[in-house]
């Protein structure tokens, strides 16, 4: 079974930005719908962006215009480009292949 990593949380100021990365511990299919939700104390898991095999992105409106999801395939690696955060945002970040397998986690605090 593949694996996921995350890295790249970590502490940022608002308005600041960080990139999360997905490692893959196998080949991820190109034809493999790929997503990123994000889960903060005490709330329920919350869909933060998710990238079909045709390239489709999809964002909540919480999100749209600040994340962007990507792929290098031959990588075997995701992405989430993440600007202007907000103090809403702090939350552990997990990556994820819909129905098969889950990283465990890259912590996101935005602070000043």
């Amino acid at each position: 079974q593949v694996q996921l990593v995350e890295s790249g949380g970590g502490l940022v100021q608002p308005g600041g930005s960080l990139r999360l990365s997905c490692a893959a511990s196998g080949n991820i299919a190109g034809s493999w719908t790929l997503g990123w939700d994000r889960q903060a104390p005490g709330k329920q898991l919350e869909m933060v962006a998710r990238l079909s095999g045709a390239g489709t992105t999809n964002y909540p409106a919480s999100g749209k215009g600040r994340f962007t999801i990507s792929r290098d395939n031959a990588k075997n690696t995701l992405y989430l480009q993440m600007n202007r955060l907000q103090p809403e945002d702090p939350a552990v970040y997990y990556c994820y292949v819909p129905g098969y397998t889950w990283g465990q986690g890259t912590q996101v605090t935005v602070s000043s």
